[in-house]
């Protein structure tokens, strides 16, 4: 409680420790990549720490203040946060990655549904905006006429060729700066 995303990525952290010593894992070519919650963990992680060379956020959540308003199941979120965003804005912005947007520095690509109801759209855009005008390389793609869980075919195949394709241009071998 009070305490989202913190606790969840310092869990992600300690077990990409565990695993780099034990297998041939390249620390400086890490990746991270989420869809819904993951989304928002992805997002949170690359404005917590600078471990990962590469990122794809997936209907994430960037700002819990104005997500709070912008769904409709939003009862969930009150024994995670402790009040409702009337009456606790500050617990919501302190985890909410659009308010430590200032130190990412890792590539990330943003995927998203057009009519998402669950992590919308706008969400993802804001995220989006963001790193485009801090510099920070990025990509942007809504999926026309999509929801939460991709339904065409076409969409999930293009999502993971775009994931494939934004983590093997990044990924490789001294790459960790492009």
């Amino acid at each position: 409680m009070k305490d989202f995303g913190y606790g969840d990525l310092k869990d992600i952290l300690r077990g990409v420790d565990a695993v780099i010593p034990q297998h041939p894992i390249d620390a400086n070519r890490l990746g991270i990549t989420g869809w819904s919650y993951g989304g928002f963990m992805t997002m949170w992680a690359v404005t917590q720490t600078n471990r990962f060379a590469a990122a794809v956020a997936g209907a994430g959540i960037t700002n819990w203040q104005s997500y709070y308003g912008e769904n409709e199941i939003d009862k969930w979120m009150i024994p995670y946060f402790g009040a409702s965003v009337y009456d606790d804005p500050a617990v919501y912005a302190r985890s909410s990655p659009i308010t430590f947007i200032k130190s990412v520095k890792t590539p990330t690509l943003v995927v998203v549904g057009q009519f998402d109801a669950e992590c919308p759209a706008s969400q993802s855009f804001e995220f989006w905006h963001a790193l485009k005008t801090l510099n920070i390389p990025t990509s942007l793609v809504v999926y026309e006429g999509e929801g939460h869980q991709f339904q065409a075919p076409k969409h999930r195949l293009d999502v993971n060729l775009r994931m494939i394709d934004w983590f093997s241009q990044r990924l490789q071998p001294s790459s960790k700066a492009k």
